[in-house]
């Protein structure tokens, strides 16, 4: 069982703070949504909180039976879906998925072509990924995130280029596979975290 642990988690560029004295425990099966308005932090707390940036103060601490994990082995244990992230574009999408899964073991043995169903993009298996539109992309993004044996899974915005069915699937996809895990969203939007059963707002943590 995974935790995660931030005491008194604090962010600062230069003079300005963007979170301030932040203490939360996330314990695996709890979801939770950093919510606030444009430009508040929400991308940075989770990028802090994925090992990406540093914080300024504080810490942030994974867990495992009790067991500390070095901040080098966070990556082992999560995955990130977030507009910021850029996917490969001269692979092709079967290509991508088979690069994606030599650094993370797919959740329950799925197969490829199990994932490219449910991704909605069986018929796109062999097309790169320049030539796909924005909401295939975020399908994607998604798809790997959820789709990967990991206890953790960061999403950032997760129906941004989705249209009213892509959100549906969405919703469907967190049903299906983001049970006993820790989901941690960033959003504005209650339909991308509806199913979180606790909400920071930044804002507070000035």
């Amino acid at each position: 069982m995974i935790e995660i642990q931030l005491e008194e988690a604090s962010k600062r560029f230069q003079y300005e703070w963007i979170f301030k004295n932040l203490s939360l425990t996330i314990s695996q099966g709890q979801s939770i949504a950093l919510t606030g308005s444009n430009g508040s932090g929400k991308s940075t707390l989770l990028k802090c909180i994925s090992g990406a940036i540093p914080i300024s103060s504080g810490h942030i601490r994974f867990k495992q039976l009790d067991k500390i994990l070095p901040e080098s082995d966070w990556f082992n244990f999560l995955t990130i879906s977030a507009p910021y992230l850029e996917l490969p574009e001269e692979f092709t999408l079967s290509e991508l998925i088979d690069f994606h899964f030599k650094f993370k073991l797919p959740l329950n043995k799925i197969s490829k072509e199990e994932i490219l169903e449910i991704i909605y993009l069986e018929a796109h298996a062999d097309k790169v990924i320049s030539q796909f539109s924005s909401g295939m992309k975020q399908r994607l993004k998604l798809g790997l995130a959820l789709l990967s044996e990991v206890p953790v899974v960061l999403l950032d915005e997760p129906t941004s280029n989705l249209d009213r069915k892509g959100i549906e699937w969405y919703q469907d996809l967190i049903d299906k596979f983001g049970q006993n895990r820790i989901l941690i969203v960033c959003s504005n939007e209650p339909r991308e975290y509806e199913f979180c059963q606790q909400k920071i707002v930044l804002e507070d943590y000035k």
